[in-house]
This record gives C-alpha cells, sequence and structure tokens, in this order.
C-alpha cells in the first residue's frame, strides 16, 4: 500500500508516468516541394483525414502543414524536432537513413507515388544523355542525391562501367524545377536540358524545340516510387495510434485521387496558386505510369546501387530494415 501512494504521489509530481504514454495532440508536417507527388498530402489536409482516422482511435489531433519543400531543409526540421513526418525522394530519404543509424533511427513510413521523371533537352545536339559535350548543363534539384543524379550514375554504370559512375555528375546543376522550366522553356539561358517531373515535364515537351530523351523508369527497370514519407523510431513507437491514423490517412487520400480525379486536380491546382487546367491535370492523372500507393517500388535498387558507389556506408538486404512494419511495406522492393 505504502508503494503504490509513493508511485501515485511521485507520478502527481511529474517525476514519473503513471498509465500509457500520452501521445501527442499536434502533428507538425510539412507540404514538400508540391506538384503531382505530393498530392496526397494536399488531400490529406483538405480533407481533414489524420484527424478524421486519429478521432476513430480516440486521438484528437491538430495538423500544422508547414508551407516549406526541399529534401535538406525537411531532413533538418525532423531531426530538430519542428517536423513528424518528412516527405522527399527514396535517395534523400536513403542518405538520412544511413546517416541516423544508431541514433535518430528514421525510417520510412510508406511510399506516396510513383511515376518517372523526364530529361526533356532543348540544344540540337542532344539526341540522347550520350550526347553531352562541354558546357552543357542539365538541372536538377540536387546534384548527386536527387532522384535525376542516382538515375544517371546508374545509367552510366550500366553503359559504361562502374569506375563511370559520376561520368554525367559535371554537367549537373542545383537549380528547382520552376526555375529549370522557365529556363529550358525561354531557351535564352544556359540549360542544355532539365530533369522534370510532371506538371512541368508535360508543359517542357509542349514547346517546340523540346523533347525527352531519358526517363527513369526505363533506367530503372519498371515503376518506380517518387515521394516517400519517413520519422524517427521514437515518434513512431510513442505515438501508436497518431502514427496509424497517419498511414490510414494517407493510404485513403491515394484512394480518394484513384476514385475522383477531377476532385484530386482541383486540390492540385489550388495547391499551386491556381496555375493550371482542370483537363489538363485529370490527363496527367489518368497517365498508367502516375500511381498513388503506399507499396515501395524499387526502394531496395537504388539502396543497393547507393552502397555500391560508396554513397551509403550501411547495406540494407531487405525492405524491413529500411521501414516501419505494414501491409503494403511487405509487398514492396
Amino acid at each position: 500500500m505504502k508503494k503504490h501512494v509513493t508511485m501515485v504521489l511521485l507520478a502527481a509530481a511529474g517525476l514519473m508516468p503513471l498509465g500509457a504514454h500520452a501521445e501527442v495532440s499536434k502533428l507538425n508536417i510539412p507540404l514538400g516541394a508540391g506538384g503531382f507527388g505530393f498530392l496526397p498530402l494536399h488531400m490529406m489536409k483538405e480533407h481533414k483525414l489524420i484527424e478524421k482516422h486519429a478521432e476513430k482511435a480516440g486521438q484528437k489531433v491538430t495538423i500544422n502543414w508547414a508551407n516549406i519543400g526541399g529534401p535538406s531543409v525537411m531532413i533538418d526540421a525532423l531531426l530538430s524536432g519542428s517536423a513528424d513526418f518528412i516527405s522527399a525522394g527514396p535517395p534523400s530519404f536513403l542518405l538520412l537513413w544511413d546517416r541516423t543509424k544508431g541514433t535518430a533511427n528514421v525510417k520510412g513510413v510508406a511510399a506516396i507515388s510513383s511515376m518517372p521523371m523526364y530529361l526533356n533537352a532543348r540544344a540540337p545536339h542532344l539526341k540522347s544523355i550520350d550526347d553531352l559535350k562541354e558546357g552543357d548543363k542539365i538541372a536538377v534539384t540536387s546534384v548527386k542525391s536527387s532522384i535525376p543524379s542516382i538515375v544517371m550514375q546508374m545509367y552510366a554504370v550500366e553503359k559504361y562501367g562502374k569506375d563511370q559512375a559520376f561520368r554525367f555528375d559535371p554537367y549537373t546543376v542545383s537549380m528547382n524545377h520552376g526555375d529549370a522550366a522557365a529556363a529550358l522553356i525561354s531557351g535564352g539561358g544556359s540549360i542544355a536540358a532539365h530533369y522534370a517531373s510532371s506538371p512541368l515535364a508535360e508543359r517542357e515537351i509542349k514547346t517546340e524545340g523540346i523533347r525527352t530523351i531519358q526517363n527513369s523508369d526505363d533506367v530503372m527497370g519498371g515503376s518506380t516510387t517518387f515521394t516517400m514519407v519517413s520519422t524517427t523510431t521514437r515518434f513512431h513507437d510513442d505515438n501508436p495510434k497518431v502514427y496509424a491514423a497517419f498511414v490510414a490517412a494517407l493510404q485513403e487520400a491515394q484512394d480518394m485521387i484513384k476514385a475522383d480525379k477531377e476532385g484530386a486536380a482541383k486540390v492540385l491546382i489550388a495547391s499551386m496558386g491556381g496555375s493550371g487546367k482542370v483537363e489538363d491535370m485529370v490527363e496527367i492523372l489518368n497517365d498508367p505510369s502516375l500511381k498513388y500507393t503506399a507499396k515501395p517500388e524499387n526502394v531496395m535498387k537504388y539502396a543497393t546501387f547507393m552502397n555500391d558507389i560508396k554513397s551509403l556506408k550501411n547495406r540494407p538486404e531487405k525492405i524491413e530494415e529500411l521501414f516501419f512494419p505494414g501491409p503494403a511495406v511487405s509487398a514492396g522492393n
């Protein structure tokens, strides 16, 4: 009896927990870089899906959706505790997983989207990536660590050998997608090509003289995760109900996009400040190469390759090393 009274008094004084650990009541989630790859996040925000699923589990949460994007900014936010979930492409995630192994132990939650990226070129001599010459510049979001950079490294190894992995790196320059597309379309800058994603890729190839000379799915050998979401092991372990609510909300958002593409297109356009036409966005959403699925696709291929070229210190042997458990994850690769 005395021991029980002591425990109650200590708990009341805040010196030890009594009962179950209280889960977070507020989530901070960056919306990412925008566009089709991050559309499910905007659907979750618009339709308050996380709040709905959390309430079903007996949890009340509020969401702070931050308008920030770019891997480095979001990684800093996650590791500093100012973000709970972040989204990025597989290469950026893998570098974070590798960097935090044994400390924050960041892992993947689920995939968000699978879609190809397109290397669109304007320079007349560029019929393929092999035609690059001195002075040519390819715009990518991040030199060496972006999806296009890794894809071009894969292509270089396959065609020219392992010692040529970084053959195309000197031609790449970091530039955000909007500025890169504007430079390529105008034809007035130094950009010879841009590795673009939807909808900018489609806008570019509608411009006379611009054509696609490579796409990421061809190099990867099939459908490949474009964006995915991750969090720390501590958040996952401390907040099982909120974590499950997030996963359920993401999957519902993905299903909603498939079921009502016009409605999803309107949400997307609103997220881009009203830029674009509904019919154009629906046409892209109808492209079978664009998928909204929680299942990781070809993430292990990225991981194995990045370890082979020494971009990653750690080498995962199975998908479960990279992601928290879940039905969609166990079906992925």
